[in-house]
């Protein structure tokens, strides 16, 4: 993602990151570890460790960002931020801080549930921060950055290595239980951010074309369509401007538009089973309809 500007006071971004990161370590602690869910992710590696071994989950977490954080930063330079060394180490500093926090859930149907839904809202947060917590979050940029594929294709493999490693110590039940958490998890993610799913198809219907179109191509480059359009009420000429989107773009740009063109009519829609030649949600090339 190759976001000029951050629209929102970077005080107030941090303050989003160590309150979500501290979301995700509570979760952690409280549900994911005692149902013994390896719900993807560097967690779910401590989790695993933790089962076979008895490490200390934080410092597992801690141990393993530092490599995964230098390479971040030789791979992804400047998209590798101070809100990102914060959310990447704050998250293993609060595991430590509340290792034994009394209230533990062990059902691991609740703890995939509730442990799910606390976990995606603190993720959510830190994303709102243009913040990330590392472990294989990173490891999703990096592998987004090597290879193209998108942010939740990357996601997704690095997920579905660590859930899958799990069946050699949990049970098959265990397992889809943890699958059931990844999956709430993502769920929570969206409503936090657009209250709707991964991938955005936004339609702006407006009269500053070349402002919109030149904040979609060059502050988080992607292609668009443009449609010529009468409007019913006015009967004036309009533009309409469809673009699809990752979901951390979506928020940047409704954000964006909200502050310089709140006049724009604007709607997000959940975009899936898209077809075209040579599409992904990366590699739009706004090919003329």
């Amino acid at each position: 993602m190759k976001f000029k500007t951050d629209i929102k006071n970077p005080l107030i971004q941090y303050i989003q990151v160590i309150a979500g990161a501290t979301l995700v370590g509570i979760a952690y602690n409280m549900f994911l570890l005692p149902s013994k869910l390896a719900a993807g992710g560097i967690s779910g590696i401590s989790t695993i460790l933790y089962e076979l071994y008895k490490i200390s989950p934080s410092f597992t977490q801690f141990l393993i960002n530092i490599p995964i954080f230098m390479i971040g930063l030789i791979v992804l330079g400047k998209d590798f931020s101070g809100k990102t060394l914060v959310g990447t180490f704050w998250v293993p500093f609060v595991i430590w801080l509340t290792a034994d926090i009394s209230y533990v859930i062990t059902n691991p149907f609740l703890g995939a549930i509730y442990g799910g839904v606390i976990l995606g809202v603190g993720l959510g947060v830190v994303y709102q921060g243009n913040g990330s917590t590392g472990g294989t979050a990173a490891l999703a940029q990096i592998l987004k950055k090597i290879t193209g594929l998108s942010s939740g294709y990357a996601q997704l493999i690095d997920d579905a290595i660590v859930v899958v490693t799990s069946l050699v110590v949990f049970d098959l039940e265990t397992t889809l239980f943890a699958l059931m958490c990844i999956y709430v998890t993502s769920k929570a993610i969206d409503f936090i951010q657009l209250r709707t799913s991964a991938s955005k198809l936004i339609l702006i219907i407006t009269d500053e074309e070349d402002k919109i179109q030149s904040l979609i191509q060059n502050e988080i480059d992607r292609g668009l369509t443009k449609i010529r359009s009468i409007g019913g009420y006015s009967n004036q000429d309009k533009t309409m401007i469809l673009c699809v989107v990752e979901r951390s773009e979506a928020v940047y740009v409704k954000e964006k538009l909200q502050q310089e063109e709140p006049s724009s009519f604007v709607i997000f829609i959940d975009a899936s089973d898209i077809l075209g030649r040579g599409f992904s949600v990366d590699k739009y090339d706004g090919q003329k309809l």
